[in-house]
């Protein structure tokens, strides 16, 4: 099963330079990396990336170690609780280039 991570291009090319990434600012507050299953893909662009140009869309492998937790609405989330690293990264493109209601 694949999950999905949302990045500015900056935070890619960081994650992509470093080898690793502790995510987007909202993840490093949060102490975890955000990740959406792709049911709840639309509802995290839409609530946290409205407007946005330059968003990758990166699928994740979901036993990459992950954890479940309650989210919004009480659904369960995946959360990653250690930077995302390259090597779980199954695949990157552009948001932009993804029919994400496809992915579900």
């Amino acid at each position: 099963m694949l999950v999905y991570k949302v990045l500015r291009s900056a935070e890619w090319a960081a994650l992509e330079a470093a080898g690793e990434s502790r995510g987007a600012p909202v993840d490093v507050a949060d102490g975890f990396v955000h990740l959406s299953t792709a049911a709840q893909l639309p509802g995290t662009l839409a609530k946290h990336f409205a407007g946005e140009t330059g968003l990758v869309l990166l699928a994740v492998d979901a036993n990459a170690g992950m954890t479940w937790e309650p989210s919004r609405g009480g659904a369960l989330f995946p959360h990653l609780y250690r930077p995302l690293r390259r090597a779980d990264v199954v695949w990157a493109r552009p948001l932009a280039e993804v029919d994400v209601e496809a992915l579900a």
